[in-house]
Protein backbone atom coordinates (compact mmCIF):
# COMPACT_ATOMS: atom_id res chain seq x y z
CA UNK A 1 0.00 0.00 0.00
CA UNK A 2 1.46 3.34 -0.95
CA UNK A 3 2.06 5.78 1.84
CA UNK A 4 -0.32 8.76 1.73
CA UNK A 5 -3.22 6.48 0.83
CA UNK A 6 -6.55 7.24 2.43
CA UNK A 7 -7.33 4.35 4.75
CA UNK A 8 -9.69 2.98 7.37
CA UNK A 9 -7.97 1.40 10.38
CA UNK A 10 -9.75 -0.92 12.81
CA UNK A 11 -8.02 -1.10 16.18
CA UNK A 12 -8.59 -3.24 19.26
CA UNK A 13 -8.00 -2.82 23.01
CA UNK A 14 -9.96 -0.51 22.97
CA UNK A 15 -11.92 -1.04 19.76
CA UNK A 16 -11.75 2.02 17.53
CA UNK A 17 -12.19 2.83 13.86
CA UNK A 18 -10.17 5.70 12.44
CA UNK A 19 -10.07 7.25 8.99
CA UNK A 20 -7.41 9.37 7.37
CA UNK A 21 -4.21 9.52 5.40
CA UNK A 22 -1.58 6.88 6.10
CA UNK A 23 1.71 8.71 6.61
CA UNK A 24 3.97 5.82 7.66
CA UNK A 25 3.76 2.06 8.07
CA UNK A 26 6.63 0.13 9.64
CA UNK A 27 7.15 -2.91 11.93
CA UNK A 28 6.50 -0.75 15.02
CA UNK A 29 3.16 0.61 13.84
CA UNK A 30 1.48 3.16 11.66
CA UNK A 31 1.16 6.92 11.65
CA UNK A 32 -2.12 8.38 10.46
CA UNK A 33 -3.42 11.92 10.03
CA UNK A 34 -7.15 11.59 10.54
CA UNK A 35 -10.00 11.26 12.98
CA UNK A 36 -12.22 8.77 14.74
CA UNK A 37 -14.79 7.41 12.31
CA UNK A 38 -17.60 8.28 14.76
CA UNK A 39 -16.68 11.97 14.33
CA UNK A 40 -16.54 11.94 10.51
CA UNK A 41 -20.12 13.08 9.75
CA UNK A 42 -20.02 15.79 12.42
CA UNK A 43 -16.70 17.03 11.07
CA UNK A 44 -18.11 17.25 7.53
CA UNK A 45 -21.24 19.02 8.79
CA UNK A 46 -19.06 21.65 10.51
CA UNK A 47 -17.10 22.30 7.31
CA UNK A 48 -16.72 26.04 6.72
CA UNK A 49 -18.15 27.04 10.11
CA UNK A 50 -16.37 28.71 13.01
CA UNK A 51 -16.51 25.35 14.83
CA UNK A 52 -14.66 23.45 12.10
CA UNK A 53 -12.21 21.04 13.66
CA UNK A 54 -9.12 19.53 12.15
CA UNK A 55 -7.40 16.21 11.80
CA UNK A 56 -4.75 14.93 14.18
CA UNK A 57 -1.60 12.95 13.52
CA UNK A 58 -1.43 9.82 15.67
CA UNK A 59 0.89 6.81 15.94
CA UNK A 60 -0.78 3.43 16.56
CA UNK A 61 1.43 0.50 17.62
CA UNK A 62 1.07 -2.44 15.25
CA UNK A 63 -0.14 -4.79 18.01
CA UNK A 64 -3.33 -2.68 18.21
CA UNK A 65 -4.05 -2.82 14.47
CA UNK A 66 -6.69 -5.43 13.68
CA UNK A 67 -7.24 -4.42 10.07
CA UNK A 68 -6.05 -1.78 7.61
CA UNK A 69 -7.98 -1.18 4.41
CA UNK A 70 -7.81 1.35 1.61
CA UNK A 71 -10.74 3.78 1.57
CA UNK A 72 -12.32 2.93 -1.77
CA UNK A 73 -15.69 3.32 -3.46
CA UNK A 74 -17.37 -0.10 -3.57
CA UNK A 75 -20.23 -0.54 -6.00
CA UNK A 76 -22.58 2.38 -5.44
CA UNK A 77 -21.23 3.18 -1.96
CA UNK A 78 -18.86 6.16 -2.11
CA UNK A 79 -15.59 6.15 -0.21
CA UNK A 80 -15.27 8.46 2.76
CA UNK A 81 -12.72 10.50 0.82
CA UNK A 82 -15.21 10.84 -2.05
CA UNK A 83 -17.82 12.15 0.42
CA UNK A 84 -15.19 14.56 1.81
CA UNK A 85 -14.32 15.72 -1.71
CA UNK A 86 -17.99 16.27 -2.63
CA UNK A 87 -18.51 18.42 0.47
CA UNK A 88 -15.27 20.42 0.33
CA UNK A 89 -14.15 20.40 -3.28
CA UNK A 90 -10.73 19.19 -2.10
CA UNK A 91 -9.00 15.85 -1.97
CA UNK A 92 -7.75 14.84 1.46
CA UNK A 93 -4.19 15.34 0.18
CA UNK A 94 -5.00 18.93 -0.87
CA UNK A 95 -6.69 19.67 2.45
CA UNK A 96 -3.77 18.34 4.50
CA UNK A 97 -1.28 20.24 2.34
CA UNK A 98 -3.21 23.48 2.90
CA UNK A 99 -3.30 22.85 6.67
CA UNK A 100 0.48 22.37 6.78
CA UNK A 101 0.96 25.63 4.86
CA UNK A 102 -1.05 27.64 7.44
Amino acid sequence: MKIHSTVLVILHSPREKVWGQLLDLNPAGLTLCGLDLNAFDGWLNQWGSDEEGGLTTVFYPLHRVERLERDETVGGIPSLEHRFQQRTGLTLEQYLHSQRAD
